[in-house]
């Protein structure tokens, strides 16, 4: 044994010096772990919403965008459309849109903010195809009487012009309606839920 005393301040200001090295050093390696995490910019921007300017669409037309990397259709909807869609409801399986796959507001015959534009998700709810817009007649062939609506060529499955699925089709819900709002009458964030403005 060392005859040598034992300083003790010495060992404590070593105990602390060390333990106050480590731990910067650990937070110095947790810093671009943790951030690691965070999602790229790309992820963020695939998430991110999407402003629409809808001043040029014309009655009758319909316009696509891209939103989450699915296609997103916007229809600007004529009265004597809107006026037909009560003429299929008993055709419908879900015409009062009580399935839960779309916002609170899309709980009307015409599942949109504004009677006048349709806002969908272009995705059949079967297996994910795209539907096709049939219009002037082109819809009667798959169903009597009904000159508008989507048809999925994939499976055959048949929607109106709110998106309500057709009943004896293999799709088994509406076509989904994305949250979105209205900034003003001509420009639409698609993403954001709101209120008709």
């Amino acid at each position: 044994m060392s005859s040598v005393p034992v300083d003790n301040s010495r060992r404590r200001f070593l105990t602390v010096s060390t333990c106050v090295v480590g731990g910067v050093g650990a937070i110095g390696a947790a810093v671009p772990f943790v951030a690691s995490w965070n999602p790229s910019a790309k992820a963020k921007a695939a998430g991110a919403d999407v402003e629409v300017d809808i001043s040029k669409l014309e009655p009758g037309q319909m316009m696509r965008v891209e939103w989450r990397s699915k296609p997103v259709w916007i229809v600007r909807r004529t009265q004597e459309l809107l006026d037909s869609l009560a003429s299929v409801e008993d055709q419908l399986s879900d015409p009062e849109s009580l399935e839960e796959q779309q916002p609170a507001f899309a709980q009307n015959r015409h599942r949109s903010l504004k009677p006048e534009y349709l806002v969908l998700v272009g995705v059949c709810t079967h297996l994910g195809c795209s539907p096709q817009h049939l219009k002037d007649g082109a819809f009667e062939e798959f169903v009597e009487g009904v000159p508008e609506g989507f048809f999925c060529p994939c499976h055959g499955s048949k929607f109106d012009m709110a998106g309500r699925v057709f009943q004896s089709v293999p799709a088994p819900l509406n076509l989904v309606v994305p949250p979105y709002q209205y900034v003003d009458d001509t420009t639409l964030i698609i993403g954001s839920e709101g209120e008709a403005a």
